[in-house]
């Protein structure tokens, strides 16, 4: 703890209460005060968790702990007290609900984590504030220096923020759980020791001088405005001069300034000597090369012992590293650099880094450095552990144990006492704010690094061009200089740049790039040009090879950073400046994504195709995809910048394609035929000017030229990120966003629509839902107006958007709301908008992303003009597309047309106002009016309905109406009619249904009716958008609406509009057809056959619909790998992203199946089946099939899920649970109900009424990583039994039969009846007495081979596995019992990557290979794992270097062998006659091992054993026995039994 004031040992309780332990009158609207000011409670703590917030009477007297104590919490609400401070006066503030909301200066400690102005900035700090209990005390103490230290208990936490104002007043939150607190008296806090000064430096030390080395990383700023290259040679040549490196400070003598404990305890001189490795180091390391080089001996002995420390302490601002980083501290200049020589690939961890107050001299090494309890702060992996515990588990976002050799790793510690870390060059940002001022240097040599250097760079002239090459990279003046003279004489033809990465080579005179060890390494691959692109200059490369072993391909961009200097990451995303890479179909600059969804996916291309990249002259970036323009995908790139080629993952060799093959870069065309994908964001093609304002929600960010707004934090903030237009909206103009990012923590998802709020006037809410005046807005299917809901059930659902979907909003000149879903026009939401108003997006929930996109902008139709519209509304789609509808030419005698159709008026009568729509109503589309005018004098009401009658077929009469039209609707009988009058439901005027829904006696002017025919062939009325239920059912598929101007209706205007159905692929149909049914009639016509008459035989019809292929799409996620002519699908990494769908639509009665063919047990969970029915080939699929969120009915577990909800619980048998070999599969019935197939056993109705078409999906997640199609079949549908299974609800099934899938037996011939062999040798395994900790856990445990197991599963013969893949085959006729492993023996890994073998073996063997836990002489246990840190000796060894063990240990040869019926051989595994329990009849029994064997160590070759005949012709003789001595070389996977 920090000595307090007057020598204390921390808080006391000295001190009078006096002002500073008082709280203010003025507080949240919840608090009562009680107590002379110092007890404050939350009012209704049951009901109210915020409006909690209370303040300190006075500001804080620096070195005086403000503490309160918790008195009262209660259970009711997540999240408890928070305390802070802030330079708000609390007697003029504006209480916020909560302290987070505090803004102008203010910090504030919620739970674990610190934030300024409700922003988190510091993470994982101090004791959880929600932890705290009643009773607990809690503090915070401004100091001297200004900084904010919590206290809690009595002990200081630490830092939590710095740089605070000298006036500030304590906060305290009664936030949450914590109902009531009372302010203690005031206590000494922390009391900082006396810096020494430190000594001047000459003869550069001014005051300038002195201040840049206080602003550390802001001395950049200053460095843009004048010539770079003089500045860093001026101070270059003063520090070799003796001027910054004359700092004479000297190294004391062992022991002096220490504690007892070893630890500096005041500021040591240090000397001006180089910095190398301390003499005195780890009991395993050896110094060479002059102490620079450091080394531990035995590296496939021993992991630790490693450590070495540096000897003299590093001085301030000194760099462990230079590279990249020189540019940030001209006093670093001159300092080393360490590299990674050589790694070893056997044990895990590596390289770990950091420093200690530890002198060398008198400290006594540990094993490891972590294991340091005092005075040490490390970086191990990618966290910060200091004094051995961790303190920031994700530091940065590289691990130290993914380095390579010849990385470069290095530390500073700043003159602010802050600790940063440099990975090649790269500043990884604060590890600590606090460092002691004297440290040493520390690294230790663990796990698999063995060897590092101290790099120093001697050359002068040599890092006096490297760092002006990249200051002036990093500085844009300093481009636009480098730029210039390049436009002046022609440039040589682009090549590579020799400078390339580790695992990269160039060749063919430079125009060849390529990974020579592409299998072996995935990255390292970084290539760039040979000189800076010119301005509309094109770089493109073509694929030459690829490889199918690694997930993720070739990467494409340009960097500011020249190549001759640069030092090239492992991958070019991990470059956090200058840089701009399309990797996948993201763009990303400075490794951070700024487009999700742009342009074709890289991931996909294949040997052949080509990619490129240009920079226009306006600054913006364009890529290609095989010499087509994927749009803009960057704005303000500076000039002169390099190209960069990442050969990554797949790609593993380009070449250049010369600028004359390449087209050059289109100039922005107009708006009816941009090119560029709608998902790209708009680069101002279309001539619009609207953007995102710069005034924006606290959570939202503008970036891309105000074209793109995100909410940044979207895990942690779902609100206060709503962004507006930059101008009001002119009629007509359309403003379309996509939504380009999604995540799914949330509900909820994005709102949108406009305001007269004018930005500068706009204070912004948390959500825009909360505005009370002047705002019109979209939220899911609720139309809001001013916080209210004025209308439900509009005709879209923005909270059922995914990713891509386009949400446009548009005023016409009428003062009404259009809102447009991928180009269709929604119809009129509201009416009677003012002149002037704002598009407003609130990216809330779900929705983290979007763009405005090129379709932003005047539009071309009638919107703009009136209330009508036109077939060529909406030039970026079909003529039909999103067309308001309108009523047909024929109608009654009494009705005019008016407004191109839109708009009916009965001119006289009270009767024959018959009106019809133009085109048959598809499946769940709507036809919707307005009620405009009424005539009082008349009684009756608007009669409304659907009819089979085609309009055009009552042939036109005078005035355009039909001869034959009835007065009215009810007598309209030549064709089947439905309709509602008033509050009755007739057909054909017959009676059916009184009292329905709202009387239509009661509309009034402005009242909206409408009519729907639902996909389940009912007919809905609708009212104010609300729904009345099904009015009628069976209604026909060829349907038109039909109106009555009937009674006081005089006159409706239709205000709904015709919607396209969304399937890829398919036209709308011709404006110049008649109906849009006639070809599909046609084909469902053929398709059913002429005499399909009868339900029955259209069933048998559909059943022998088979189609020819059924293969996985080639769009699938990216972790998938199609083989087996697409039918087989295996996921290569990863836990996720491995979606595959079905080719083939589902045919109803037809049983698409798929087998499991692989499990990784390393993780949890398995695979997922459904359907989707939105087009599957352009889908782009999330991670997983539960984020699909739209248009999905999935089945995972045991739950049935629609849309990502949850929908039924228990359904079948758990899908988590499904062992290799189970087939799995979808059938849909004929009334469209999903059926799931588990082993042939129909498990019933999972879903009722799936919309048709749909596609089968299928996501290999978590254990699954392999299916394959199993040839299709009919459902069952042929026999009396099946197709009363087939139609039973999920209610009526009996439990058996739900329950009968037997995981460990597959079932035989009857689905109740288990495998009588799989319970024979599960009978003979029991007698061997065996552990039961030695097999896995039911159902997992085993599986049988049996020929009715293997042929219901329809399991092949042989399969591959291994790297390089190798065949076995498998054991058919055995039962198989699976042996556990420890998981940190990463048993699913070696089962995917080395190869699968038998072992044959007797019975008296078993137990003790069991207890060996291999198959060769050993003492390691099945249950043992590889050495951790700290635990030496445990695990698998392997021999020293150079060092044979002796004779007598060498262990004998293991025989194994690809074929069980070699390795089962009489010779080979020897049979035991035994009785069986049950039956008490004898039998012989075999046992032999399943292994997994490690490639490379063991030598294939003929057999030994003497036989008769060739045991399996599948295999090569020469190739059927392995022969393996290696210790270690086999992982025991099963144990394996056969019965005769």
């Amino acid at each position: 703890m920090a000595a307090g004031s007057g020598g204390s040992g921390g808080p006391g309780s000295n001190g009078g209460l006096g002002s500073g332990g008082e709280l203010h009158p003025r507080t949240g609207r919840l608090v009562s005060l009680s107590a002379c000011g110092r007890t404050a409670r939350r009012q209704q703590p049951g009901q109210e968790f915020n409006h909690g917030l209370v303040l300190s009477r006075e500001p804080l007297r620096d070195g005086r702990v403000f503490t309160v104590r918790i008195d009262r919490k209660v259970n009711s609400w997540s999240g408890s007290i928070e305390i802070g401070v802030t330079a708000l006066d609390p007697s003029v503030l504006d209480f916020p609900s909560s302290a987070t909301g505090l803004k102008g200066g203010s910090w504030v400690v919620s739970g674990c984590s610190v934030l300024r102005d409700g922003r988190s900035v510091l993470e994982e700090y101090g004791q959880d504030l929600d932890q705290l209990g009643e009773g607990d005390h809690v503090g915070v103490e401004r100091t001297v220096a200004g900084e904010l230290r919590l206290w809690v208990n009595g002990r200081d936490c630490g830092v939590a923020a710095t740089g605070l104002p000298p006036r500030v007043w304590a906060v305290v939150d009664l936030y949450g759980k914590c109902t009531q607190i009372t302010v203690l008296p005031p206590e000494p806090g922390f009391s900082p020791p006396t810096p020494i000064p430190t000594p001047p430096l000459e003869p550069l030390a001014s005051t300038e001088d002195s201040a840049l080395a206080e602003q550390g990383t802001s001395a950049d700023e200053d460095f843009a405005s004048m010539e770079l290259s003089e500045v860093v040679s001026s101070t270059i040549l003063s520090a070799y001069n003796g001027g910054l490196l004359n700092v004479n400070l000297s190294s004391p003598p062992a022991g002096e300034g220490l504690g007892s404990s070893g630890a500096a305890t005041s500021p040591i001189l240090t000397s001006n000597d180089a910095l190398l490795f301390h003499e005195k180091c780890g009991t395993l390391i050896k110094l060479s090369n002059n102490n620079k080089t450091a080394e531990r001996r035995r590296p496939l002995d021993e992991f630790n012992n490693g450590v070495v420390m540096t000897n003299r302490p590093l001085r301030d601002n000194e760099m462990f590293e230079v590279a990249e980083g020189l540019f940030l501290h001209l006093h670093s200049l001159l300092f080393p650099s360490i590299r990674i020589d050589k790694l070893v690939d056997k044990w895990s961890g590596s390289i770990e880094i950091g420093v200690t107050t530890h002198n060398p001299n008198s400290l006594e090494y540990p094993a490891t450095m972590t294991n340091l309890q005092s005075g040490t702060i490390m970086m191990s992996g990618c966290g910060i552990l200091t004094n051995g515990k961790g303190t920031r588990r994700e530091y940065c976002e590289f691990s130290l144990d993914e380095l390579q050799e010849g990385d470069h790793i290095g530390l500073t510690r700043k003159s602010n006492s802050a600790l940063h870390f440099f990975i090649n060059g790269i500043d990884q940002g604060v590890a600590t704010p606090l460092t002691p001022p004297v440290v040493y240097g520390v690294v230790d040599l663990y796990g698999m690094a063995v060897k590092v250097t101290i790099v120093h760079n001697n050359n002068h002239s040599d890092r006096l061009r490297r760092n002006n090459a990249i200051l002036r990279a990093l500085s844009p003046e300093g481009a636009l200089r480098r730029a210039a003279p390049a436009a002046q004489a022609e440039p040589e033809r682009l090549l590579f740049h020799p400078n390339c990465g580790q695992k990269a080579a160039i060749t063919h005179e430079g125009r060849t790039a390529l990974r020579p060890h592409a299998t072996d390494d995935f990255n390292h691959g970084v290539v760039l040009s040979s000189r800076a692109l010119r301005d509309g200059e094109v770089f493109q490369v073509r694929i030459d090879k690829m490889v199918d072993k690694w997930a993720g391909s070739i990467e494409i961009g340009v960097t500011t950073h020249n190549p001759a200097y640069l030092q090239l990451p492992s991958t070019m995303t991990n470059l956090r400046s200058g840089t701009w890479m399309m990797t996948g179909n993201g763009v990303m600059h400075n490794g951070t994504t700024i487009l999700d969804e742009y342009g074709h996916n890289l991931d996909r291309l294949k040997a052949g195709d080509t990619v490129g990249v240009v920079r226009r002259e306006d600054g913006t970036l364009h890529f290609f995809v095989n010499g087509m323009t994927q749009g803009p995908a960057a704005w303000n790139v500076p000039p002169g910048v390099y190209a960069v080629v990442d050969l990554y993952g797949q790609a593993a060799q380009a070449t250049i394609v010369d600028d004359v093959e390449v087209s050059p870069v289109p100039e922005p065309l107009p708006e009816g035929n941009n090119q560029v994908s709608p998902s790209s964001p708009s680069s101002g093609a279309g001539g619009s000017d609207l953007r995102f304002h710069q005034l924006h929600g606290s959570n939202a960010v503008i970036t891309n030229g105000g074209r793109t707004a995100l909410r940044h934090n979207c895990r942690s903030e779902f609100n206060d990120a709503i962004v507006i237009s930059n101008r009001a909206l002119r009629d007509g103009e359309l403003f379309e966003i996509v939504i380009q990012k999604m995540v799914d923590r949330w509900s909820g998802s994005i709102e949108a629509g406009v305001t007269a709020i004018r930005p500068e006037d706009l204070e912004f809410p948390n959500t825009m839902t909360d505005i009370d005046y002047d705002t019109w807005m979209l939220s899911g299917t609720a139309i809001m107006q001013d916080g209210n809901t004025m209308r439900n059930n509009y005709g879209c659902d923005l909270d059922a958007l995914g990713t891509g979907a386009r949400i446009g909003m548009m005023r016409t000149a009428k003062g009404d709301l259009h809102y447009f879903i991928n180009g269709q026009d929604q119809g009129a939401a509201c009416s009677g908008l003012p002149p002037e108003v704002y598009a407003v997006v609130d990216l809330y929930g779900q929705c983290v992303q979007v763009s405005i996109t090129n379709a932003t902008g005047p539009m071309d139709n009638s919107l703009a003009t009136s209330n009508t519209a036109t077939e060529k509304s909406f030039p970026l789609h079909s003529p039909v597309a999103g067309v308001a509808h309108r009523f047909h030419s024929t109608c009654g005698k009494n009705v005019s047309l008016e407004e191109d159709g839109t708009r009916a008026v009965r001119a006289a009568g009270y009767a024959h106002g018959l009106v019809f729509s133009t085109k048959e109503l598809r499946a769940e589309e709507v036809f919707e009016v307005k009620v405009e005018e009424l005539d009082e004098k008349w009684a009756g009401s608007l009669r409304l309905g659907l009819t089979t009658l085609a309009p055009g077929e009552m042939g036109p009469g005078a005035g355009g109406s039909g001869p034959g039209l009835p007065p009215s609707l009810p007598e309209l009988r030549t064709k089947t009619t439905w309709m509602v009058s008033s509050c009755e439901v007739r057909r054909d005027g017959q009676l059916q249904r009184m009292n329905y829904g709202r009387n239509l006696e009661r509309l009034g002017v402005g009242s909206r009716v409408g009519v729907r025919r639902g996909a389940d062939d009912t007919m809905h009325i609708l009212v104010d958008g609300e729904d009345m239920g099904p009015a009628a059912t069976g209604v026909a598929k060829n349907v038109w609406a039909v109106l009555d101007l009937y009674g006081p209706v005089r006159s409706v205007s239709i205000v709904s509009s015709t919607r396209l159905e969304e399937s890829e692929g398919t036209q709308p149909p011709s404006p110049t057809s008649d109906t849009s049914s006639e070809g599909e009639e046609d084909d469902e016509g053929e398709e059913r056959g002429l005499g399909a008459h009868t339900q029955g035989l259209c069933e048998l019809q559909w059943v022998g619909i088979i189609p020819t292929t059924l293969e996985f799409l080639e769009n699938h996620g990216k972790n998938i790998l199609l083989s087996n002519g697409n039918r087989t699908a295996t996921r290569v990494a990863s836990y996720n992203q491995g979606i595959v769908v079905i080719n083939q639509p589902l045919v109803p009665q037809l049983l698409v199946q798929v087998r499991i063919d692989f499990l990784n047990r390393q993780w949890t969970s398995s695979l997922v089946l459904g359907v989707i029915t939105c087009a599957p080939e352009r889908l782009n699929f999330p991670a997983s099939a539960c984020a699909l969120k739209r248009a999905a009915w999935l089945l995972r577990g045991r739950g049935v899920f629609h849309n990502g909800l949850k929908i039924c619980e228990k359904f079948g048998p758990n899908l988590d649970t499904c062992p290799e070999g189970t087939i799995v599969g979808l059938r849909l019935d004929s009334s469209g109900g999903l059926h799931l197939h588990v082993n042939g056993v129909d498990q019933g109705v999972a879903v009722p009424d799936v919309p048709q078409p749909c596609h089968a999906l299928v996501d290999l997640y978590g254990q699954c990583e392999q299916v394959t199609i199993v040839n299709p079949e009919p459902g069952a549908a042929s026999g009396k039994s099946a197709g009363t299974q087939g139609d039973m609800e999920k209610a009526d099934m009996v439990d058996g039969i739900k329950e009968s899938v037997c995981w460990g037996p597959p079932p035989a011939a009857s689905p109740l009846k288990s495998c009588e062999y799989h319970a024979l040798c599960s009978r003979f395994r029991e007698l061997l007495l065996l552990p039961e900790d030695y097999f896995m856990p039911p159902p997992k445990r085993s599986l049988c081979y049996c020929e009715s197991c293997r042929k219901l599963r329809g399991d092949e013969a042989h399969r591959r596995r291994g790297e390089p893949p190798r065949e076995y085959a498998l054991p058919f006729g055995w039962c198989r019992f699976n042996l556990r492993v420890n998981p940190r023996l990463e048993a699913g890994t070696l089962t995917k990557k080395w190869h699968m073998a038998y072992h044959g073996s007797n019975v008296a063997a078993v137990r003790r290979v069991l207890d060996r836990g291999e198959l060769g002489a050993g003492t390691a246990s099945i249950l043992s794992c590889r050495p951790l840190k700290g635990e030496p000796g445990v695990g698998f060894e392997e021999p020293g270097e150079n060092c044979a063990p002796p004779r007598e240990e060498q262990p004998p040869p293991v025989l194994l062998s690809p074929s069980l019926q070699y390795a089962g051989a009489e010779t080979l595994a020897s049979k035991v006659q035994f009785r069986d329990p049950k039956s008490q009849r004898t039998h012989q029994a075999q046992v032999a091992f399943q292994v997994c064997v490690r490639p490379g160590s063991y030598t294939p070759g003929p057999p030994s054993a003497a036989l008769g005949e060739p045991p399996d012709p599948h295999f090569s003789p020469a190739e059927l026995e392995w022969v393996t001595k290696e210790k270690g070389a086999t992982l025991l996977y099963a144990l394996l039994v056969r019965v005769e």
